[in-house]
């Protein structure tokens, strides 16, 4: 390892390690059939529904990953495949009742760990940290609203 870490590691360590921490306590809360690739599926599905070809885009997966994925989720009752409104043809996958249940859980650990690490940096620097993020992720995310220039 080198001396000093990249910048792109120095922002996937803590996030990975939100990520675990989201997981264990899923299954803590009885959720102990979910994967990360589930839950990673599930945290990136919008309110309203998402179809399948955004997911897959979202989540850095072929459209067949996504489906095996979704096809799982709906299999244990975490999300359900609705008709599209505004295209007939069309599907939207969302949330079902224990995939509700589950993002409750997810959210509150999210939140936790958002405090530990303000705490561990103060107020001030974790909304420097947001805002420099929130910037970044103007020219970097091509997946969930950003223009992914750069």
């Amino acid at each position: 390892m080198p001396d000093e870490w990249n910048v792109g590691l120095l922002l996937f360590v803590p996030y990975r390690a939100m990520e675990t921490r989201v997981l264990e306590a899923l299954v803590a809360a009885g959720f102990d059939d979910l994967t990360m690739a589930q839950v990673r599926v599930m945290a990136r599905l919008a309110p309203g529904g998402s179809r399948l070809t955004e997911l897959a885009d979202q989540a850095r997966v072929t459209k067949q990953t996504a489906g095996f994925l979704v096809d799982q989720l709906e299999r244990h009752e975490y999300a359900q495949r609705i008709p599209d409104p505004t295209d007939g043809r069309a599907r939207l996958v969302r949330l079902a009742g224990r995939g509700e249940a589950a993002a409750e859980v997810a959210a509150a650990t999210v939140a936790q760990v958002e405090a530990e690490w303000a705490a561990h940096l103060g107020a001030a620097r974790m909304r420097a940290l947001r805002a420099a993020l929130e910037q970044l992720r103007e020219i970097t995310d091509t997946g969930l609203g950003g223009s992914g220039r750069g």
